[in-house]
């Protein structure tokens, strides 16, 4: 008998996927990465990178979660008993992101708060890194806990483990029922106002322009695939959570190429405000555009603040506004991303959901104090880096190279996806996971690797490096070998077979 909770309806679920799909580096990852690599030009291997990775690894990992119903863990033990440990790092990968993502999305709270009276002053830069981080002048010196943060961090994981707490279709189905609209309404709204503004042109005139000389670059393709890769919360252990709760009966091809487009339509939006407002503030500064394009956390807390600062009337509206849409994209990302721990908790060990949500949220947000720390930036942003190129990155790649090359699972999960889906994938998915994917993965593992070994990430002291990079990025996958040869609390668990 299926008793694993379910969506409440497809667009339920769509929109739980878009939900942890759009976060926060579509606002301020995409724009910076595009116009670095060839602005219109990029748009090109972007769109060849969606269909020939992004898509097809959706299709996979949505047809892993609805066939073999269960967490990540789970889901790859049902595939093959030897594969469980996959799962389980992808899981810990999912871990570690919520540790932090959770402290700048109380960033993005504080400053909701801020732009009512534009507290950041005409020194947006001094505010953030004196006033907010209270930042330690040296990396790797931790200092106390900056109180500020401590209270908005506390909302963040109230509120994400109270939704979390109320299950599949009560709590994260009607949480992205309420925030994806309003989160596409509020930016919508922003984009219209930045593309009216003085200078708006101009912006959009530098992130369109293509470059075509910049197509035959290799690094402008590995940024094509990396940035979809990461944009499309792929290969750590999200979409098989979330598509393990989809009714027997559902349309699997067609959701993720909904999810996958509606990611890009996103990001595409983020790119025109963002330039709109980037030209704005050049021609306000008499700049030009390429000398205040920024990317990361300095856009969103370094250059925003200090165009809102320029705009006219209204300012504090479109900055509350801006600063709560970060909020929203972040929280439906978070919610997905400890989603993935709950869901893991609850079936290698058999305990109750509300158990699984106090015992992986609550360790998760004693962690998260590290990074409300006055050195918490420093650890967040090496942390961040390579548990992203080193994490995600390899995890997808071992992902592909196991059920494409090892265990050989591509057919069957194909015939699976299919049997339900009223648009077919044919021999171009194979072609796509079993070749494209894993050379380009490969080829990114290579050189992260061959760049890293050349010089320290952000000239960062090697034992900070070693501390909070090169020991979480393994030390995940130690973890999720060990708890794969944890016994399953229950052999009914194991046992069960796979949706017909």
């Amino acid at each position: 008998m299926e008793n694993r909770q379910q969506w409440g309806s497809r667009y339920g679920f769509i929109l739980a996927a878009v939900g942890s799909a759009i976060g926060l580096g579509n606002i301020w990852r995409f724009p910076a990465v595009a116009y670095e690599n060839g602005g219109g030009a990029f748009f090109i291997p972007y769109l060849i990178a969606l269909l020939t990775a992004g898509i097809p690894l959706l299709i996979l990992e949505f047809t892993l979660g609805h066939k073999y119903r269960g967490s990540a863990p789970l889901s790859y033990f049902r595939l093959h008993k030897k594969a469980e440990w996959l799962g389980w790092w992808q899981v810990f990968v999912a871990f570690v992101i919520s540790t932090y993502y959770a402290v700048i999305i109380a960033w993005a709270i504080k400053y909701s708060i801020y732009s009512l009276n534009l507290t950041w002053g005409d020194k947006p830069s001094d505010f953030f890194y004196g006033n907010v981080l209270q930042l330690s002048k040296t990396p790797g010196d931790i200092g106390g806990i900056v109180p500020g943060i401590l209270i908005a961090l506390l909302i963040v994981w109230v509120v994400t483990l109270l939704v979390l707490y109320k299950g599949v279709s009560k709590g994260i189905e009607r949480f992205n029922k309420i925030f994806i609209p309003a989160l596409v309404i509020m930016f919508t709204l922003i984009v219209i106002r930045a593309v009216t503004l003085d200078g708006a042109a101009q912006g959009l005139n530098t992130f369109f322009t293509p470059d075509w000389s910049m197509i035959s670059n290799g690094k402008v393709w590995v940024a094509a695939y990396g940035q979809i890769f990461f944009s499309l919360s792929i290969a750590f252990a999200i979409m098989v959570t979330y598509s393990s709760y989809l009714p027997k009966k559902s349309d699997i091809n067609n959701n993720a190429f909904i999810t996958g487009f509606a990611n890009s339509g996103f990001e595409l939006l983020a790119g025109i405000g963002v330039f709109a407002a980037l030209g704005f503030m050049a021609m306000q500064q008499g700049l030009p555009v390429d000398e205040v394009v920024k990317g990361g956390i300095g856009l969103a807390f370094e250059v925003f603040p200090a165009i809102i600062n320029e705009f006219p009337g209204g300012n504090a509206f479109f900055g509350t506004m801006f600063f709560l849409t970060l909020v929203f994209a972040g929280m439906t990302s978070l919610i997905s991303i400890v989603e993935t721990y709950v869901a893991a908790l609850q079936d290698k060990f058999g305990i109750s959901r509300t158990k699984a949500v106090l015992m992986g949220g609550g360790v998760a947000s004693v962690i998260s104090l590290l990074f409300a720390t006055k050195g918490g930036l420093y650890m967040l942003d090496i942390v961040d880096y390579f548990i992203n190129n080193f994490g995600i990155t390899l995890a997808g790649l071992v992902e592909v190279v196991i059920i494409a090359w090892f265990v050989r699972q591509l057919t069957g999960l194909q015939n699976h996806a299919n049997a339900i889906s009223d648009l077919r994938t044919g021999l171009w998915w194979k072609v796509c996971l079993g070749v494209i994917t894993p050379i380009l993965l490969g080829y990114m593992m290579f050189d992260n690797i061959r760049q890293n070994l050349k010089e320290n990430y952000e000239g960062y002291p090697t034992e900070l490096i070693l501390t909070y990079g090169v020991a979480v990025a393994v030390g995940v996958i130690v973890l999720g070998v060990v708890l794969g040869l944890v016994k399953w609390k229950s052999e009914e668990v194991v046992e069960k077979k796979e949706v017909s």
